[in-house]
């Protein structure tokens, strides 16, 4: 049974949404949170994350430690993304079933879903079809997680479940111009073009693809639902069920920025799925939903960023 004293594993506790997932926690009274930094445990490595979960014993892991990044990341470093995240994951799944941890709760990515599968995405579409080229090598790691997952629920009955999140934001975001998603990316470059006297903005694509955002906070409740109950499948969607258009999108963000100046669209730089929009029909009846709307999520994301502008975290590959 799970309590408030229940020893829980957070991987990736510093990271957007391993920070957010052990606020939430502490907010319910979980007084028992492990965490460590990556100086001080390299998830790549089997050895010391095997020697970390022999001393520690968590009950209770939570996945959320991985190499993340937008289009740009993905394409420029397809092995990074493949072989760590398969590093990472493997890692600490085998460990977790070796050391007989009662809940482990893998989260992976919209992306695993095949490129032009039925739109909204669910859950059964997986596999059926071949890949967005753009992030594969992310998803691929993914699906082999979830799949591991899937594994040890069927062949020892064990309650390892993995949570899919659309597009994420929120506080502690990643808002390099590099390796960032877009969101975080636009809030940047609104606000950069801001300070130079409203410069005008160029971003990548048409403007034309269909994306669903949910904030990191909506996240980390959904995942402490998982924890707190028994789910009986082994996979599920997070999101809100509502997407908006790219160019949507950016002119909510250059509003809340308050930039003035023109926006133009590079339409030789690729778009990449054209539409990623969730079916969560199974989470909701299970019991959870978001309840953070877009407009109130940015606008909190923003004020967040003005706040910390001096110590942003911006990822270098």
């Amino acid at each position: 049974m799970i309590s408030t004293s229940s020893k829980i594993y957070i991987a990736g506790h510093r990271g957007m949404v391993g920070a957010a997932i052990w606020r939430a926690l502490e907010s319910k009274g979980y007084q028992n949170l492990i965490g460590r930094k990556s100086a001080e445990l390299d998830l790549r490595d089997q050895s010391a994350v095997e020697a970390f979960f022999r001393e520690e014993q968590p009950e209770i892991v939570i996945d959320a430690a991985a190499r993340v990044g937008g289009i740009l990341a993905n394409n420029n470093y397809p092995y990074q993304f493949l072989m760590e995240n398969m590093q990472i994951q493997n890692n600490l799944i085998d460990a977790s079933l070796r050391h007989e941890v009662s809940k482990f709760i893998f989260l992976g990515s919209s992306c695993i879903y095949p490129r032009k599968a039925p739109q909204p995405l669910k859950e059964d579409c997986l596999l059926t079809a071949a890949l967005e080229p753009t992030n594969e090598w992310y998803a691929i790691a993914k699906i082999a997680g979830v799949k591991a997952c899937e594994a040890i629920k069927k062949q020892f009955g064990r309650d390892f479940i993995s949570l899919m999140p659309t597009n994420l934001y929120g506080p502690f975001d990643n808002f390099d111009l590099e390796t960032s998603h877009v969101l975080p990316a636009m809030i940047r470059k609104f606000h950069d073009a801001k300070k130079q006297g409203d410069i005008p903005v160029k971003l990548w694509g048409s403007g034309s693809p269909l994306r669903e955002f949910l904030h990191v906070d909506d996240m980390a409740d959904g995942v402490v639902f998982a924890m707190e109950n028994n789910l009986p499948e082994h996979l599920y969607n997070v999101g809100t069920g509502e997407d908006l258009s790219i160019r949507m999108l950016a002119e909510i963000i250059q509003q809340e920025v308050g930039h003035k100046g023109e926006i133009s669209w590079d339409a030789s730089k690729p778009d990449g799925t054209p539409r990623k929009l969730m079916d969560v029909s199974k989470m909701k009846s299970a019991g959870w939903k978001a309840k953070i709307d877009l407009e109130s999520g940015i606008q909190q994301t923003y004020q967040w960023f003005l706040n910390n502008a001096h110590q942003i975290k911006e990822v270098k590959l």
